[in-house]
Formats: structure tokens, C-alpha cells, sequence
């Protein structure tokens, strides 16, 4: 595919121009980073990038990220140009209701798009995650004489991608462990949102990444295709990640909205998008249209892609018959599915047993990691306290492949990795921190949760029971806040077995993230909890005597089910009949029908207590009126576990004394006394 210079100029203006018509369309959008970045666009489908179009997921493929992700209209030219299923009516309706073109890239909406992307740095930090899961699935999978897992990662990013403190995070990340498979095209037009860049960003990046261990380059003119290529091949002979800084200009060839801010965001205007196809020599009045010849051109990427499959799916089939055992990991893992027996696997205790969930934890994953070998994380630096080591193996690190991950103090980075790992394919991934510490990765759980990738969060600490360290590292609103995310489980398991119910709830899952909130302290374990009906997010764990229906409710999740259990005994003793619910994933039991729900919350009990170590926003939800929440809201203190949660009314004599205020409302409420 190496076209005349004519030609070439005519792909990059049918890219240029097919973007000021997009936008214009759509009265909306982002013009001017397409514009810009035409050439580098060209040069990267057209010499660089190995993909089949008409199978977007073919394993082999080199991965794209547009981490700039407000050019959306220039990763959607391009698809449609190669031949994905992305027909011309679809560019049409950019930005529109239902379209396969929305204004920032979706994974799993749009063939092609390999992830989501818009919130700037996310995309650069998938990317370092695309790269981690090609490194894991070649190191188990390729042999000396087949190299089934062999490709790069490309992304074009952008100086606010460069700003954000996620990239920063994944740069230095990428460079420590020399992941030479990335390849980032820096699209430096000197140009954002609200102006020239000097008036925030002024440092000098490619030191800066050179400072991270990348490999740099600058290309002065990035409209000049023979530079932008020669920088591309320099990249891919470095053994280090390369970042190519190409100075472009936004908005290229507007005659008065080049170099300007109002290219950045906005459409061009009918008048001067007439004018600058006019300047190119292009006919003013047409639109969105394509020259036959660099249709015919884009368009052998199809016949190109179809034998670049077929020389893999050659070489797989070799590999197959030399290694057929591994040939069926290799296909179930790439389905996601688990081999036989794993539930089995983890481990059970015994009811009278005292564990932390944070530690129960770590014996799930290390009990999963001798069935699942495709089973690999880490923490942010904090290993031992999160209880992630798959035992028996060592660091990934530079020079050698292996099941742990060492994510340093970079939260945010760690999940958006973790985004891109899961995305890949072919792996079970998790990532661990403080659970206080999520609000430093929250945009990157959120991502996970839009796209429904299926990353698990092992988030310890998750209360005012870590004691001493104080309200700084004491979370109290993150239960509710992350509650309140879409699509994403919060599972706070409340003993040992629930633990390990949580890790099969979250491997079980395919359509999104789970998040565990553990605690530092010792929990009792308890005999009703080795029960698969905590699989269904909430259950009856303790009823009240004689199945009789209970006067009041006790709900309860994570280290605080202990105190239900014991406020239960004690209103016992007062004749009250209580019910002990718990409540460890509240997604997952509103997804129940209503029948299970009715059973295990009554209606007709109107007297219900919730306890939970945090704030209690959110749980009217399943008190209603007469209902009574015990918890924290405010922050915390620093002193031991014990005497916090003495000193904060966290109690089995609160919890009773809720209860007998749950029963007095429902009593007035019906106009009865005491």
C-alpha cells in the first residue's frame, strides 16, 4: 500500500475534509485534531498497523487507541474507509441518538474501537494495559518457533492527555518495565481548549519522557508523511516505548480557524468549511465524498487483513498440533471461560474461626491461582496490607514475565491499566489499595463500569477498624458513593466464607467490574455463610425462632454482621423476634426477583435496623419510613479499632437500642402504644 504522492495527498485531504463535513453535520464536535492529525492517520492505517477489518477482535491484531479521544470523527473516517462495518450513513449521524458514532469512542458499540476513551489519559493508561496482557498471554502462549501473541500498541495522544496525571502515572509505569510494544503519537499543535498551550503547559515532554525511559522523537512537520513514517519505523526498532512528538497544526488548511482554540471543539461554520476545501482544491460543494481511487486504495486493507489472518490462523494450527493441551487453555481462556472444578477450589471455614476478609482474601486468590494461571495482579504499593501475592511467583518486571504486578503508589494508573487488561482479553485481572484510596482511581472504576469490563477491585481497609492511621485513611462515604456508579458490584463480604462467595461472584462475572471491600480486623466466622445464597447478593443468614415472621429487621454488611448476630441475641432475650439479613452486594440482590427479595425482606415487617460501618445516605432505600440506620456520618478518629467504634455508637447496644426505636415508630404509625 504505497500510493503516489498524489494519491497520498488525496487520502490525507478526503480525511481532512470528510472531518470538517462530519462536524459540520452534527453542528457539533471536535474538528480540529482530525484535521491535524490526517497524515499521521494515513500514515498509520495505511503502513503501520496490522488489522483485518472484517474481524475487528482478531487476536493478533496491533491495538489502536485514540486516547484523544474528543477526535472521535477521525477514528471513525478511518474504520469506515478500511472497510469495518461502519457504512457512510453512519458518519452521517455523528453524534446522534443511537448512532455507531458517538462523540468520544465506545468500546463494544462501534467495530474497531478497541476502547473507551474522552476522559483524557484513560486511553494512554489502557494502552500500558494492552501492552502488560500481550507480554502475560506471549509468555505463556508463543514458543521459540511460534509467536502466536506478537503485535504493537498505537495510540495518538494529546497534550491534555499528557497533562493529566494518569498518563504521568502510566509513562513512568511503561518505561520501568520497558514495554517496547508502545508506540504514542503525540499530536503537539500547541493548541487546547482554552488557548495556546504555553499559557499552562510549558514543560518539556520528550526530556520528560525520556526521564520515564522512553525512547523520543520529534517530527517537525507532521503533515509531511515521509517524516511521520520514518519516525514510526524508528519507533518499532527501539526496544524501549516511544513516544513521537509531531508538530501539527489544528485545524489545518481553515484559512482563518487554523492554529485558533475555535478549531479545537467547535464546527468550522458551512462558510469556512467551503473555504478550506477550496484551498486544498477541493470542490466546495461536495460532501462527504470520497475519490473513487482512494476509496479502491483504503479498501485493500480488507484483501490484506483477510491473509494476514490467514498466515496466524497457519501458524496456530501448527502451533496446535505441537501443543495441544495448551492449544485448549489457550481457546477456553481466550472465551473467557473457567475451567471445571474452580469454585471447588476455594477455600471454607469453619464457624467459630476468627479472619480478616483482607486475609481470606489473599487465600481465595492464591487457592484460584493453582487452577486459574491466567490469574494475575498486584497493588499500589501495598501487597502485604491488600493480601494480592500469588504466592509462588514473582514481580513482572523488566527482563521477566510473571503473575504479580508491582503498580507502585499510581492508583489511578492501576486501574486504568487494569481497564486495559480486562479489554484485551484472556486474562483474569485485579488490582488492590486502600478502599480511601479509590477516590484517587474513581474515573478509571467508572470507565470499567460504562464499558462493562471485568476487572475486580481487591480494596481493603475499609472502615474506621483500621484504626490508628485515622479519618485520612478511614473511608466512611465510599461505600455509598460507589454504590451509587452503574454497573458496578460493591461486594463487603461480612466473615471469611463470604469472602470467598465475593471472589465467585467476581469471577463469575462477564459484563462489568466488582469491587471488594475487606477489612484489616479479625471478623468471627459464622456457620450460615458457607451458603450459596450469598450469591445472591442478600439473603436470610440468621432468622428469627421457629421461623416465626420477625418484629424487626437487622441488616447488616462486612464487619459489621457480627453486631446484628449479637443485637439479635439480645432482643431475644426481651421477647423481639429479629431477623438477621445480610447484605454483601446490594446489585446483585436488587437484581432478584421480587419474590426472593419479599422473602428475604418482608413487606409487612416495617421495623429494620441497617448497620454499616459508614455513612448512612442511601439506605432508606431498604429501611423505609420507620426504619433506623446505624452508622458514621462523619469522618473518623485515630485509636484503636475497638475503642472507635465504642466511641462512635457502633455497637450491639446501639444496634438493639435502634431496633426498639425501629418497633416504637411502626407502633405509632399503626396507633398503637408501647
Amino acid at each position: 500500500m504505497s500510493p503516489s504522492t498524489s494519491l497520498e495527498q488525496r487520502c490525507i485531504d478526503t480525511i481532512r475534509t470528510l472531518a470538517m463535513d462530519i462536524v459540520q453535520k452534527a453542528n457539533s464536535g471536535h474538528p480540529g485534531l482530525p484535521m491535524g492529525c490526517s497524515a499521521i492517520a494515513h500514515v498509520l492505517w495505511s503502513k503501520h498497523l496490522r488489522y483485518h477489518p472484517r474481524n475487528p477482535l482478531w487476536p493478533n491484531r496491533d491495538r489502536f487507541v485514540l486516547s484523544a479521544g474528543h477526535g472521535s470523527a477521525l477514528l471513525y473516517i478511518m474504520l469506515h474507509l478500511t472497510g469495518y462495518d461502519l457504512p457512510m450513513s453512519e458518519l452521517q449521524r455523528f453524534r446522534q441518538l443511537h448512532s455507531r458514532t458517538p462523540g468520544h469512542p465506545e468500546h463494544g458499540l462501534t467495530p474497531g474501537v478497541e476502547a473507551t476513551t474522552g476522559p483524557l489519559g484513560q486511553g494512554f493508561a489502557n494502552g500500558v494495559g494492552f501492552a502488560l496482557a500481550k507480554r502475560l498471554l506471549a509468555d505463556r502462549f508463543n514458543t521459540a518457533e511460534h509467536h502466536l501473541v506478537d503485535h504493537r500498541v498505537y495510540a495518538i495522544v494529546s497534550d491534555g492527555d499528557l497533562m493529566e496525571g494518569i498518563s504521568h502515572e502510566a509513562a513512568s509505569l511503561a518505561g520501568h518495565l520497558g514495554l517496547g510494544e508502545l508506540v504514542y503519537v503525540y499530536d503537539d499543535n500547541h493548541i487546547s481548549l482554552d488557548g495556546p498551550t504555553e499559557d499552562t503547559f510549558t514543560d518539556d515532554t520528550l526530556r520528560r519522557f525520556d526521564a520515564y525511559g522512553w525512547h523520543t522523537q520529534r517530527v517537525a512537520d507532521g503533515h509531511d508523511p515521509a517524516a511521520v513514517d520514518a519516525a514510526l519505523e524508528a519507533a518499532k526498532s527501539d526496544p524501549r516505548p516511544s513516544l513521537i512528538a509531531c508538530r501539527t497544526h489544528i485545524g489545518y488548511g481553515s484559512p482563518h480557524k487554523q492554529d485558533t482554540a475555535k478549531a479545537h471543539g467547535s464546527p468550522l461554520g458551512e462558510d469556512e468549511v467551503r473555504l478550506t476545501k477550496q484551498a486544498i482544491g477541493w470542490d466546495p460543494d461536495a460532501h462527504f465524498f470520497i475519490p473513487d481511487d482512494v476509496l479502491t486504495f483504503y479498501r485493500q486493507a480488507l484483501d490484506k487483513g483477510a491473509c494476514l489472518e490467514q498466515e496466524w490462523d497457519a501458524l496456530v494450527r501448527a502451533w496446535s498440533d505441537q501443543n495441544p493441551e495448551l492449544a485448549r487453555v489457550w481457546e477456553r481462556e481466550r472465551a473467557g471461560e473457567l475451567p471445571k472444578g474452580w469454585a471447588e477450589s476455594l477455600p471454607r471455614w469453619e464457624a467459630g474461626d476468627s479472619q480478616s476478609t483482607r486475609v481470606a482474601s489473599g487465600q481465595a486468590i492464591n487457592a484460584l491461582a493453582t487452577i486459574l494461571p491466567n490469574l494475575v495482579g498486584g497493588s499500589a504499593d501495598l501487597k502485604s496490607s491488600n493480601e494480592t501475592w500469588i504466592d509462588g511467583h514473582g514481580y513482572f518486571e523488566p527482563g521477566h514475565v510473571d503473575r504479580n504486578l508491582a503498580f507502585g503508589v499510581r492508583e489511578h494508573a492501576m486501574c486504568g491499566v487494569l481497564n486495559g487488561m480486562g479489554l484485551y482479553g484472556g486474562l483474569e485481572v485485579f488490582g488492590g489499595t486502600f478502599l480511601c484510596f479509590s477516590d484517587y482511581a474513581r474515573p478509571s472504576i467508572r470507565l470499567a463500569s460504562l464499558t462493562g469490563i471485568p476487572v475486580i477491585y481487591v480494596f481493603t481497609h475499609d472502615s474506621i477498624g483500621l484504626g490508628e492511621d485515622g479519618p485520612t485513611h478511614q473511608p466512611v462515604e465510599h461505600h455509598m458513593a460507589l454504590r451509587a456508579m452503574p454497573n458496578l458490584w460493591v461486594v463487603r463480604p461480612g466473615d471469611a466464607n463470604e469472602t470467598s462467595y465475593a471472589w465467585r461472584m467476581a469471577l463469575g462475572r462477564r459484563d462489568g467490574p466488582v469491587l471488594l471491600e475487606l477489612s484489616r480486623q479479625k471478623l468471627p466466622v459464622f456457620t450460615e455463610t458457607a451458603d450459596d445464597a450469598v450469591l445472591n447478593g442478600g439473603y436470610v443468614m440468621r432468622d428469627a425462632p421457629e421461623g416465626l415472621l420477625p418484629d424487626v429487621l437487622l441488616i447488616a454488611t462486612g464487619s459489621e454482621l457480627q453486631l446484628a448476630v449479637a443485637a439479635q441475641a439480645r432482643l431475644a432475650e426481651e421477647g423481639v423476634r429479629a431477623r438477621v439479613v445480610s447484605l454483601p452486594c446490594w446489585e446483585v440482590f436488587d437484581r432478584q426477583d421480587e419474590a426472593y427479595r419479599h422473602h428475604v425482606l418482608p413487606p409487612d415487617v416495617l421495623a429494620r435496623v441497617s448497620v454499616e460501618a459508614g455513612v448512612t445516605q442511601g439506605w432508606e432505600r431498604y429501611l423505609g419510613t420507620q426504619g433506623v440506620a446505624v452508622g458514621i456520618d462523619h469522618y473518623g478518629a485515630s485509636a484503636p479499632e475497638k475503642a472507635l467504634y465504642q466511641y462512635f455508637n457502633i455497637t450491639t447496644d446501639h444496634v438493639v437500642e435502634a431496633a426498639r426505636q425501629s418497633l416504637a415508630r411502626t407502633r405509632a404509625a399503626a396507633g398503637l402504644t408501647a
